[in-house]
């Protein structure tokens, strides 16, 4: 009778089985994998420090259909929380979004984790230091890296921060899942979430620094609002208008100080004090750009005369004209408006992300 009644139980058992497999994956890793079935998915993969914060912040969002927090960048193979915070893996703490891009964009993504984060510090992120909890955009092909650094662009363009974006955008290689219990922390501990979070700064940093701020991210019309905003009426009328300031009455004129010369709008370096020299005709004059690279030189027929004027790549502001009556060694004048400029003194180039010019004021 005992072998009777274990075979009655098998179909019984058999049942009760299929019911947990329907059942368990919902609350395991294997519901993190199924969206990829649908072919028009795509991934999206963000550092910006804690992971548990980052995460939160994109659950919910319309055409966002998983959010997983894990670890990617680093060198070695399923790595452990406690190896990852250690920072001798090399891995960030990172999130990958899947996302529909008939619904939401890359650029509409990148928008959002920008304002979660503080873009410009190198070495983690709030209350977080190291650099594991730095901040990256890691892309998974030619399209995201175009993306990220136009959107980089945007907000060096915009000076909304005093230093350049220090977020790194790197190739995607391999997303290892974080343990489970780091999967939606801000919901399985939500008074351990809101005091770490309330504790970090990151939420007073959102608040004071990009409320309100969305719009640098938009149109080019928004970009010309945006520029208005921040820039001078000099500065805007030459960089954008092609204007010219009136000469010995600009700011770096007779400027002696050693230092570099960066665009007023993408903080692009342009011009050394080393190749600077007095010209005598008012206006800053250099021998050579630090880098051709960065400039761009237009053939010019305005005002009944044939010139070559100097623009910056980057921003594609209005700098000035070149001439062929300079000194030796280039026998070039590059004759440069004030109000494109931004200078930076020596002593503050390793402070503002410029370190690898110091050597051309050596």
């Amino acid at each position: 009778m005992k072998k009777t009644k274990t075979i009655y139980w098998i179909p019984a058992l058999l049942i009760i089985a299929g019911i947990l497999i329907q059942i368990i994956p919902a609350s395991g890793l294997n519901h993190r994998r199924t969206d990829m079935d649908n072919k028009n998915l795509e991934i999206a993969v963000f550092a910006g420090g804690c992971f548990w914060c980052v995460e939160s912040s994109f659950e919910g969002i319309d055409g966002v259909s998983n959010v997983i927090s894990g670890y990617t960048g680093g060198h070695m193979d399923n790595p452990t929380y406690e190896q990852v915070t250690s920072g001798t893996t090399g891995h960030y703490e990172a999130i990958q979004v899947t996302f529909d891009p008939d619904i939401i964009t890359y650029q509409e993504l990148l928008k959002i984790f920008f304002q979660q984060i503080d873009p410009t510090d190198p070495d983690g992120s709030f209350v977080d230091r190291g650099s594991q909890y730095s901040s990256a955009i890691f892309y998974q092909n030619d399209t995201q890296k175009k993306e990220a650094l136009k959107t980089i662009e945007k907000i060096n363009r915009s000076k909304l921060f005093d230093t350049p974006v220090a977020t790194q955008v790197l190739k995607f290689q391999t997303f290892y899942d974080a343990e489970m219990y780091h999967q939606d922390y801000h919901k399985k501990n939500p008074i351990r979430y809101r005091f770490y979070r309330a504790g970090s700064g990151r939420d007073r940093f959102i608040e004071k620094k990009w409320k309100d701020k969305g719009h640098i991210f938009d149109t080019d019309m928004a970009h010309e609002v945006s520029l208005k905003e921040r820039l001078t009426p000099v500065q805007y009328q030459v960089t954008q208008k092609n204007g010219t300031e009136p000469p010995f009455k600009n700011e770096y004129w007779d400027n002696k100080e050693q230092g570099i010369y960066v665009d007023i709008i993408s903080n692009e370096p342009l011009f050394s004090s080393r190749d600077k020299f007095d010209s005598g005709t008012g206006w800053p004059s250099f021998t050579k750009p630090v880098n051709m690279e960065s400039i761009q030189e237009i053939e010019d027929k305005s005002l009944f005369m044939k010139r070559v004027e100097v623009r910056s790549k980057k921003a594609d502001s209005h700098l000035g004209h070149v001439f062929d009556d300079g000194p030796e060694p280039t026998g070039l004048r590059y004759c440069i408006n004030s109000a494109s400029l931004r200078f930076i003194p020596k002593e503050n180039l390793e402070k503002e992300g410029f370190k690898e010019f110091l050597p051309l004021l050596d």
